[in-house]
């Protein structure tokens, strides 16, 4: 029995001093990571001010690096309500009224048009737009094939640079090649914030 007790007491010292000082103090290692998921990993974030044929600013597009990928968050006002095409164009120009000079969709890997974010999708490829009765629309995707670096061939700033574009109509992801989606209607210049 003392031997059982000597054990027992052997035993919680050696967790008193393994739990005692170090920088983490108080934190079990079950705990998960406190700081939210999806946390940018570098302080890098690019922004594109979305402006309409006449030249008026209608909205903003913000990226930002996650470990999800690069988060894309567009708000628009002042808008045709309805569903409407939204991709990065390869070429970081916005010349209107008809913005051709942004050129064709993002494309890097010579992907086909298809559903955002799959693995055969091009880097281009975002979500539809949703804009409301009253002019306002807004939307949030998780890209995985976009990056911030500039080095890196898939960055939103290599190269030509890229721009936002979104169209009149509903992109249906199918058609094939892209265009699918009508005219352009508004476009913004992808700047990284912090070069």
């Amino acid at each position: 029995m003392a031997r059982m007790t000597w054990a027992i007491l052997a035993l919680a010292s050696l967790v008193a001093v393994a739990c005692a000082g170090g920088a983490n103090v108080g934190r079990s290692s079950a705990t998960p990571n406190p700081d939210p998921y999806d946390e940018s990993p570098t302080s890098v974030v690019a922004n594109a001010a979305i402006m309409n044929k006449d030249g008026k600013v209608v909205g903003l597009a913000s990226f930002r690096e996650t470990r999800t990928g690069v988060r894309v968050e567009i708000k628009v006002t002042g808008m045709p309500p309805g569903q409407h095409g939204t991709h990065i164009h390869g070429v970081g120009k916005c010349d209107g009224p008809d913005f051709t000079t942004s050129g064709g969709h993002f494309n890097i890997n010579d992907k086909i048009h298809g559903v955002p974010g799959a693995v055969t999708a091009h880097a281009g490829e975002l979500p539809n737009l949703e804009v409301g009765s009253n002019g306002t629309g807004s939307l949030v995707f998780y890209s995985p094939h976009l990056s911030l670096n500039r080095a890196q061939s898939n960055g939103l700033a290599f190269g030509l640079g890229t721009a936002v574009v979104i169209h009149a109509q509903e992109d249906d992801y199918k058609t094939q090649p892209a265009g699918n989606s009508g005219a352009r209607i508004a476009c913004g210049v992808v700047r990284l914030a912090n070069p």
